[in-house]
Formats: C-alpha cells, sequence, structure tokens
C-alpha cells in the first residue's frame, strides 16, 4: 500500500441505499481528504478523488431514489387497478357443431343469437349468445374451428351458472327437447338454493340456479383452481375483483370463492373451487378464456406482472381492427383477455 493512502471504513446497515446513509458516508470521506491524510499523493490527486467520490456519491444516492420512484410507481398501478372500469364482457370456448349449440341454448336455455361472422380466410366461426346486447351483458362466444367436431373439456373446468326462475319448469322443458339433466332439481348441498346441473350437446355443465328476476341470467363462470388463497389474492389485486364471500365445505372436502365486480345477484361473478389436496388440473382444449373490460390495457399488463402473473400476449392492437388488448395467465395457467372499453364499443357499432 503507498504510504499515506488512508482507507476509511464506512457503516453500512440496511438503509445503506438512502441518500442521507450515502452522503453521510462521503462527508467522512472528503474529511479525511481534507486533513491532508493523502497529502502524500499532492493536492490534483486529493481534489480527483473528491471529485470521483461527489460522483460515485450521485450515482448510488441516484439509484436509491429511482428504486423508491418506481416502489411509487408500481404501488399506483395496483391503486389504479381498484379504480378502472372494469366489467365481464364474454366467455369463450370451443364448440364441435354451431348450428346444434345455438339451437340448444336458445330453445332450451332461453338465450338470444346476438351475431354470428364466419372467418374462412383463419377457417372458424364465432357466435355470441346470452340474455342482453354484449355492451351491458356479460355473454358467450362459441368458436367452430372448420372439421373439428370434438373437444377435451377436462378436469379443471366447473360450470356455467344461470339463473332461473323456476328450475323445474327449466329441467322440463330441457329433457323435452332432449337435453342431458345430470342433477335433478333440488337444494343445494348444506344450504337452500334449488339448483339443477345439465349438459350441453358438447358436454359443458350449466348450473342452474333458482332466483327472483335478475339483469344478469348468465351469472357464474365455475374454475378450480390448486391455491384458493393464492388464486383471491391475485385475482383481487390483479384483476381489481372483490372477493363476494368464501365457504368452506369440509363434508364434501372443498371450499369455494365468489368474486366479481359487483353483487352476484346482479353481476356475472367468478367461482374459484379448491378441492382438498389436489393442486393441478387437466385443463383440455375446449375451454379458452374470459374477456374483461379495461380503461387501459397497457396498465393492466403491467399490473399482471406485478402480480406474479404471466402475460402472453403484450398490449396493443390487434391487426385488422385495430382494438387494444392483452392476454395473461393467472397462477393457474386460466386465461384471460383484457379488452379496451371505448375500441370494444366501437366493434359493436
Amino acid at each position: 500500500m503507498p504510504q499515506g493512502l488512508i482507507l476509511v471504513p464506512i457503516q453500512c446497515d440496511d438503509n445503506m441505499y438512502s441518500e442521507d446513509s450515502v452522503f453521510g458516508a462521503i462527508a467522512e470521506l472528503e474529511g479525511a481528504v481534507s486533513d491532508r491524510k493523502l497529502q502524500p499523493f499532492g493536492l490534483r490527486t486529493s481534489k480527483l478523488f473528491k471529485e470521483d467520490i461527489r460522483s460515485r456519491s450521485v450515482t448510488v444516492a441516484g439509484n436509491a431514489t429511482q428504486a423508491s420512484s418506481t416502489a411509487t410507481t408500481h404501488e399506483n398501478v395496483l391503486e389504479w387497478v381498484k379504480q378502472d372500469k372494469r366489467r365481464m364482457l364474454h366467455v369463450v370456448y370451443r364448440v364441435g357443431d354451431m348450428d346444434r349449440t345455438i339451437k340448444f341454448y336458445t330453445e332450451c336455455l332461453g338465450m338470444k343469437l346476438l351475431r354470428k361472422r364466419d372467418i374462412p380466410e383463419e377457417r372458424y366461426t364465432n357466435a355470441f349468445l346470452g340474455y342482453g346486447p354484449e355492451d351491458s351483458h356479460f355473454v358467450i362466444e362459441l368458436t367452430y374451428n372448420y372439421g373439428v367436431d370434438k373437444y377435451d373439456i377436462g378436469s379443471g373446468f366447473g360450470h356455467f351458472g344461470i339463473a332461473v326462475e323456476d328450475v323445474s319448469k327449466t329441467v322440463d322443458l330441457i329433457k323435452a327437447k332432449g337435453g342431458k339433466v345430470s342433477r335433478e332439481p333440488g337444494p343445494v348441498k348444506g344450504g337452500n338454493t334449488v339448483i339443477a346441473f345439465i349438459e350441453d350437446p358438447d358436454g359443458y355443465k350449466f348450473e342452474l340456479l333458482e332466483r327472483g328476476p335478475t339483469p344478469e341470467p348468465l351469472c357464474q363462470v365455475m374454475l378450480r383452481v390448486g391455491d384458493l388463497d393464492r388464486a383471491i389474492e391475485f385475482y383481487e389485486k390483479a384483476y381489481g375483483m372483490e372477493l363476494l364471500r368464501k365457504k368452506d365445505n369440509p363434508e364434501y372436502k372443498y371450499t369455494i370463492a365468489m368474486l366479481g365486480y359487483g353483487p352476484e345477484d346482479k353481476n356475472a361473478v367468478m367461482e374459484l373451487t379448491y378441492n382438498y389436496g389436489v393442486t393441478e388440473y387437466d385443463k383440455g382444449n375446449a375451454y379458452a378464456q374470459i374477456a374483461i373490460g379495461t380503461d387501459d390495457v397497457y396498465k393492466t399488463a403491467e399490473a399482471v406482472k406485478l402480480c406474479g402473473g404471466k402475460v402472453t400476449r403484450e398490449p396493443g392492437p390487434l391487426p385488422g381492427i385495430n382494438t387494444k388488448i392483452t392476454a395473461c395467465l393467472d397462477p393457474d395457467g386460466w386465461k384471460t383477455v383484457f379488452v379496451d372499453n371505448i375500441d370494444f364499443l366501437k366493434e359493436l357499432e
């Protein structure tokens, strides 16, 4: 070591990247320089050493400030999610015979065919069905891929929910039309709500729930998850949903959580189900995704990433129609597409 060079130790603690601690240490070093402990190297060396110290201090302090600013930005994004105008738009899944499914949904379930479009260059057809206009109701988007007449629903998808005023009458109608009833009308286990389960021609299950008049008859999408608390936290923070209720059923070894953007008697909700001890499910290739409206797909994608979700399509406009979207996966691998609210309304014009 050259004679006369003094090494001044700097005490570091958990706040080592704060501006106060950085500049305090710098002052200590500069004091060592000022009292001529570096004199053997000459004034020019001392001056350069001081300048280098000051430059390094600015860099470190700048990094600390940037980290603090980034944390604040992240907090702002997650807070924005809570204020975003979000609504469940539609659920997308694949069917093997479009005309057969449309006939069943309109005649047996009382839905209306809202629109239909054929995309021959992409070899698929879409049909939108529901109980009211797409700009105000949650609807179904069916997809038929040319030449594919069967899909695997898997074990992860549960059912769709439809609220009806009289479950027994609805079941009788479905039977008369040749529909399959997999659970006869009766009170739900451990409760009083009258329900029944039916299956459409492709094997998708629908739970019929007896309720009074409601503005949103298509009321549930049930998916199974491997960690319910993890899923709830993600849907609350990344998707901005509210936990409406949670119920444990130890007798039947499952727990459910209802999440959505408003009361479940007036809005479509997600029903997430955890079966004791089951952490993974086969998702098949039939069920596709839900679509949710948002005011900003870019902030939405950022929030999803911050909450541990995977963005599978970076935010931006779709080729040809310019509707801005982003697509992502939740921690269980269920897909959601977020659609710009204004662009979505333009599509419907």
